[in-house]
């Protein structure tokens, strides 16, 4: 099915803004508990969420002859399989923390593979563009 150039350019952001949306609600809600702290950094790690998906979303349309390994279709299928495990990962991470913070259970662990995740994807892109 075919969707115009201006209706995909909106779905793109949907997650992105659904990601922020949650993180506020689950924030002000973790910190109206009296665990300020706890819901800053729920915000913060969805915050940063909200940034992956939406720097992601142009990614689709760009096929896999753009991704590392591309060259063939095996290598492209692998590197394919290897980010939908990655953004899986991340998204239990990320939805393990929130369930968490609404527990008011402990969150520094959950928080800090989200940080991992984080700087690894960020070093990922640098040095993939300058490779």
């Amino acid at each position: 099915m075919w969707i115009a150039p201006e209706r995909r350019r909106a779905h793109r952001w949907l997650a992105p803004v659904f990601a922020v949306a949650a993180g506020v609600a689950v924030g002000v809600t973790v910190a109206l508990r009296g665990q300020t702290e706890t819901g800053l950094i729920t915000v913060a790690v969805l915050l940063a969420y909200a940034i992956l998906l939406g720097a992601r979303g142009g990614e689709a349309s760009q096929g896999a002859r753009e991704t590392i390994g591309g060259g063939g279709s095996r290598g492209g299928a692998q590197t394919r399989a290897a980010a939908a495990t990655g953004d899986v990962l991340v998204a239990v991470i990320v939805a393990a923390l929130i369930v968490q913070s609404l527990r008011g259970a402990e969150i520094w662990v959950l928080a800090g593979l989200a940080a991992i995740a984080c700087v690894t994807y960020l070093v990922s892109i640098l040095s993939i563009s300058w490779y």
